[in-house]
């Protein structure tokens, strides 16, 4: 009996993990069709095809791990925070902030460092979805779906402003660059910024369990002797840092951080700490398909991940609306 008790355990944890094990070795499988998919054959020796592999192909794959983990975590912290399924930093105005920034740093200081801009778009994107928050707090709504309405106006009006700016200062070109998130520039030297937003994760698997309180609301997570306005404020600087990064690399994601967690949500309920790997492996998948797509479907040429990526997250952002609108009649 003792034997089988001593053996039972170990069984009882390998059953619990073989679901994650199996989509770990799913996404080394996805990554690896990644690193392959391309114009250069990267199997040939003869030519430069090898060279691209260590060049391009695998710092593309690894910004296409942490952009898509990192957006994915993103959207599920401003879900928790703000009790709402809809609200991710494309629906909040939150990309558009982060663009304002680095617009901005162009219009003020010539030829500014990437360092420089990712900083004042951390810092746009903070003030904008702290601004949301705050309107949020000070405006009863009767409706969740509302929220996300007045984000996407919210981040309309933002980037009616930057539209405006751009013209004055002949940098519409460049703005639009900017707002069409792809990888198709990545390469050696230009995607280690996005470990920044690895270091981010890492924080918010430490503190998982301080936003799954805070998400249960204000009143509940003080009683239960939790500073909400602090963790708030965390979770407010971490998905700007996230974003402003991003956006500054990559550009923008449309949709993921909606897609990702209620997607998870839906098929695995709503304790963080047991989702966050999941949310990071489902944004990676999502990310890397669209990718992908991106690649193949007009090859030699590549569309941008965000028109795949806006066009996949429609579908899901409308079927969402539709069945929260159904449960609300039943």
């Amino acid at each position: 009996m003792s034997r089988r008790a001593a053996a039972s355990p170990p069984r009882s944890w390998l059953r619990r993990s073989l679901p994650l094990i199996i989509a770990l070795i799913l996404t080394a499988g996805l990554l690896v069709l990644s690193v392959f998919t391309g114009v250069a054959d990267i199997t040939d020796t003869t030519g430069r095809g090898h060279e691209f592999t260590w060049i391009t192909r695998i710092p593309r794959t690894i910004a296409l791990v942490l952009a898509g983990a990192s957006m994915a975590m993103a959207g599920l912290i401003m879900q928790l925070m703000t009790q709402n399924r809809f609200v991710e930093p494309t629906t909040v105005g939150t990309t558009e902030w982060a663009g304002l920034g680095m617009l901005l740093t162009y219009v003020l200081i010539p030829m500014p460092s990437l360092m420089l801009r990712m900083t004042i778009a951390i810092v746009f994107a903070f003030v904008g979805t702290l601004i949301f928050f705050l309107f949020l707090r000070r405006v009863t709504l009767k409706s969740s779906l509302i929220v996300p309405i007045i984000g996407i106006m919210f981040g309309a009006v933002i980037s009616a402003v930057s539209t405006f700016i751009a013209l004055q200062y002949d940098l519409l070109q460049t703005l639009g660059a900017w707002f069409a998130g792809r990888f198709t520039g990545i390469e050696v030297g230009r995607y280690e910024p996005l470990w920044i937003v690895a270091i981010v994760a890492v924080i918010v698997v430490i503190v998982a369990d301080r936003f799954t309180v805070a998400g249960l609301g204000k009143d509940v997570a003080t009683n239960a002797g939790l500073n909400y306005e602090r963790v708030v404020l965390l979770g407010v600087g971490l998905v700007a840092i996230v974003t402003g990064v991003v956006t500054v690399v990559i550009g923008a994601l449309p949709f993921l951080g909606l897609i990702v967690p209620n997607v998870v949500s839906m098929i695995r309920g709503d304790n963080l700490r047991t989702n966050i790997p999941w949310v990071f492996l489902t944004g990676i998948w999502i990310v890397t398909v669209c990718d992908i797509i991106g690649r193949v479907i007009i090859m030699p040429f590549e569309v941008p991940v965000s028109l795949v990526l806006g066009a996949v997250g429609a579908v899901v952002f409308v079927f969402l609306l539709l069945r929260t609108r159904r449960n609300l009649v039943r």
